[in-house]
């Protein structure tokens, strides 16, 4: 017996910054999907998916939240309708999940860090540029977009910190060949992206490692460093393999992948920053990687810190998981953007699921119950002739034109076009499957019901049913429809695992006639199944109603949202914390490049100079406010701005002025009032 062949695919790691919404279930189900695909034709199939738990974004918000950051992730991944609890909701059939926070991945990365220092492709030096702490990246001025971060647009950070750096540079030329030359990355459109906007204006050497925060992975030969998002997060794909760890042992098995599936905004850090460290690591690439499209909401990219995200728990609940599934891979092209509403998914569900395959699984299995009961009579299956017709079309790909020599009224002319085209509806399938276009894999299938559908109308099975000259003729119409539905639902179980096993059980398909092999074979399903008419696999939907709930929950969500949002009241205790002092100007001029900032040096009645940035340039200048008394917060936590530290915070009051316009006046004291006074 040969060895199975291997297929790994994984999906990107989710930040747990809060919970996941349908853009993440999106890019799970199309790899569930896929991986369901390669098992059913025999493939020794690895899943992985998972959580990248680091970061500066997640520190804070652990802190906001009164948590420390491994609570935090615990609650995102593990709580309830957590990361996890979504997965299997989804039916997601994952066959491992990886945490960066899990030990084994922690020591495989302080060594994997640790090489690539040795090998001299990280060094350490100092970063000076700005930072965007919702994308966890770093950019030049001159490539942010209007002075925003070039990926999500949100403002940007000044940053300078000690940090290493990996040599990307180094890879650059073999790194743009990988991409022009070779199927590495797909779409092909992302190609261009890549090498005309990152790598010929001059590909530049990436920061690993942070100082400015604490919760990530600690370089264990240099303390106060942690390691920094990509080297943590990439080598996860391979350290959940078992690669540099003793948790796992099939790194050798299932490596080098055989696609990632990732949203198109991070192609940039799988097919530049992901192949230049493996090449680093002289390990194998990747064979793909496919950066999918967006789900974007009234035009709009969804997104957590926008808040305007879509809940995946609401609508598996209220419609069923595998509707869920099948929409979100049948209405969108998997390469490109599409625009999510719940009219298009209710929509959906009405028309392929409700009238096409729900309408026709109910029929044929209710048909058959009336006129014969829970078996069709023997011998009604597929004849020989037949068998040789589909043989003949699957192998020739469908290019056979058979139905033409039937007179128009035959009847014989609708079983033939009916076979042909369940004959070839495998090999079409595959095609489209192996290009991860999912949308179009499930049109061919839903050609085939639709097909079906249409056949019941051309026999009239009601009329048949009249006639007892025609039960033979009627048994093998409705054993047809029967090979027909049996055929769709093996090639739709990768979409819909729950729906096809139902209606595998209402036509009486056993385990041999639920395969890939069978799929590709007309006639497989016995004469004599039990049919059994079930439950509505997918009772319609009155879309206005439905849409009017809908808006009513939406807006519930809102408001409960608005209301989390809210600040929560300190105490007198929180207050008496802040310590607010008297201080004197000492010196105060503006800060070069920043159009906003002030530096000032003030007497605080510490006995040496203190200083504070500010940016209030624009209603102040500088040499107006030297000998000026202020009030000052100097127990504010020391940050970075232009590359200077300011140690507190002046304190100053906004109004509205004329035409609109913010007027800002900073809190100043008679000057008689001595330095150092605290305020309370």
């Amino acid at each position: 017996m040969s060895e199975k062949k291997k297929f790994y695919i994984t999906t990107p790691i989710y930040y747990p910054s809060d919970k996941l919404h349908i853009g993440h279930a999106y890019c799970t189900v199309a790899t569930d999907a896929m991986a369901r695909y390669k098992r059913l034709c025999g493939y020794d199939v690895m899943f992985l998916t998972g959580t990248d738990e680091h970061g500066q974004k997640i520190e804070d918000k652990a802190k906001a939240a009164g948590v420390s950051p491994k609570e935090y992730v615990d609650n995102i991944v593990e709580g309830p309708q957590g990361v996890k609890d979504l997965w299997k909701l989804m039916n997601i059939s994952n066959d491992r999940f990886i945490r960066t926070t899990d030990d084994y991945h922690v020591a495989a990365i302080q060594k994997i860090f640790k090489k690539m220092y040795e090998k001299g492709d990280i060094y350490k030096g100092k970063y000076v540029g700005k930072y965007c702490k919702p994308c966890e990246s770093f950019w030049t001025e001159s490539q942010l977009v209007d002075g925003k971060c070039p990926d999500c647009g949100r403002e940007v950070q000044d940053a300078e910190e000690e940090a290493y750096f990996f040599r990307l540079s180094k890879y650059a030329d073999r790194i743009q060949d990988l991409l022009e030359n070779t199927d590495f990355l797909e779409p092909r459109s992302r190609v261009n992206e890549m090498v005309n906007n990152f790598i010929k204006p001059g590909l530049e050497d990436l920061c690993v490692s942070r100082t400015s925060f604490q919760w990530g992975i600690p370089v264990d030969f240099d303390p106060g460093h942690v390691v920094y998002v990509w080297i943590d997060a990439l080598f996860n794909y391979t350290t959940a393999l078992g690669f540099m760890n003793d948790k796992y042992d099939d790194f050798e098995k299932y490596w080098p992948a055989d696609v990632h599936f990732i949203g198109k905004e991070i192609v940039r850090f799988h097919s530049i920053i992901w192949p230049a460290m493996l090449m680093s690591m002289e390990m194998p690439l990747p064979k793909k990687v496919f950066g999918h499209g967006w789900l974007l909401l009234d035009g709009g990219k969804m997104s957590k810190s926008k808040g305007n995200v879509v809940d995946p728990y609401l609508l598996a609940q209220r419609y069923g998981v595998d509707s869920l599934r099948y929409f979100l891979l049948r209405e969108f092209p998997f390469g490109t953007d599409g625009n999510f509403s719940n009219e298009t998914l209710i929509g959906r569900i009405n028309t392929d699921l409700a009238n096409d395959l729900g309408n026709l699984v109910s029929r044929t299995t209710a048909m058959v119950g009336k006129y014969f009961g829970a078996h069709l009579p023997a011998g009604c299956g597929a004849t020989g002739d037949e068998a040789d017709l589909a043989n003949l079309v699957a192998q020739s790909m469908g290019n056979v034109g058979l139905s033409m020599q039937f007179p128009e009224d035959d009847p014989q002319k609708f079983d033939v076009e009916l076979i042909a085209m369940a004959a070839q509806l495998r090999n079409t399938y595959e095609d489209k499957m192996e290009q991860y276009a999912f949308q179009d894999a499930l049109m061919e299938v839903f050609k085939l019901i639709g097909r079906a559908n249409k056949y019941i109308d051309e026999n009239k099975p009601w009329a048949l049913a009249k006639d007892e000259t025609q039960q033979d003729r009627l048994a093998h119409v409705l054993y047809n429809l029967l090979e027909c539905v049996r055929i769709s639902a093996v090639l739709l179980t990768p979409f819909m695992p729950e729906t096809c096993e139902k209606i595998f059980a209402q036509i009486g398909a056993d385990e041999s006639q639920r395969t890939w092999e069978s799929a590709g074979v007309w006639g497989a399903l016995s004469d004599q199944a039990p049919v059994s008419k079930g439950e509505n696999l997918f009772p319609r939907i009155d879309a206005a109603k439905e849409l009017e709930e809908l808006a009513a929950l939406e807006e519930a969500a809102k408001a409960e949202a608005a209301a989390k949002a809210e600040p929560e009241y300190i105490t007198i205790d929180d207050f008496a914390k802040v310590k607010f002092v008297t201080a004197k100007v000492l010196s105060c001029e503006a800060v070069k490049k920043s159009k906003k900032l002030l530096r000032f040096t003030l007497d605080c009645g510490e006995g040496q100079p203190r200083q504070i940035l500010s940016g209030i340039h624009e209603y102040y200048e500088p040499e107006d406010l030297i000998g000026k008394t202020v009030v000052a917060c100097v127990n504010l936590a020391p940050r970075k701005m232009m590359g200077l530290e300011s140690n507190g915070m002046l304190i100053s009051a906004v109004k509205e002025g004329a035409e609109g316009h913010e007027e800002l006046h900073l809190l100043m004291l008679d000057d008689k009032v001595p330095a150092g006074c605290t305020l309370g």
